[in-house]
């Protein structure tokens, strides 16, 4: 068996959680054309948490807690209308915008500890959100305080 130690630097393990929630918004800009006006979105959320080495029990992270964070985070936004959401005033919450604050929220509850002591291990996060079939935006990044 290979020990994790003799990989190389870009190798990973991931695990992937999926989740959804639904909000309203509007945009400003010419560029969004209708989208200036009050829409809904219905977002299908795929969070990858990645690291070198498995823990000692042979994980990337526990599915469930991972399962139940996310969902903690995404039941903030649930159906909220962002536009009355003050953390987003000035904000156009773009697809793009959403999943980096989905990521900087997910990756405040990892470095408090929420996903566990062996969460420790964890390096790296990727969180895209799927508008549709057809198109998606994600954000990904090495934990904050952590190389990867």
């Amino acid at each position: 068996m290979m020990d994790d130690r003799d990989v190389s630097n870009c190798a990973r393990y991931r695990v992937g959680v999926r989740d959804h929630f639904m909000i309203a918004h509007s945009f400003r800009g010419a560029m969004f054309g209708p989208a200036q006006r009050l829409h809904g979105a219905t977002y299908v959320v795929d969070v990858v948490f990645s690291r070198a080495a498995l823990d000692d029990d042979g994980v990337v992270v526990d599915i469930g807690l991972a399962s139940q964070v996310v969902r903690d985070v995404l039941a903030a936004l649930d159906y909220r209308n962002l536009d009355d959401e003050p953390a987003f005033s000035g904000h156009n919450t773009t697809t793009e915008f959403l999943a980096r604050v989905i990521f900087d929220r997910l990756a405040e509850r990892i470095a408090r500890g929420e996903l566990g002591v062996a969460a420790g291990g964890l390096d790296g996060l990727s969180v895209t959100l799927n508008e549709s079939h057809r198109a998606w935006a994600s954000y990904e990044g090495p934990l904050p305080g952590r190389d990867a």
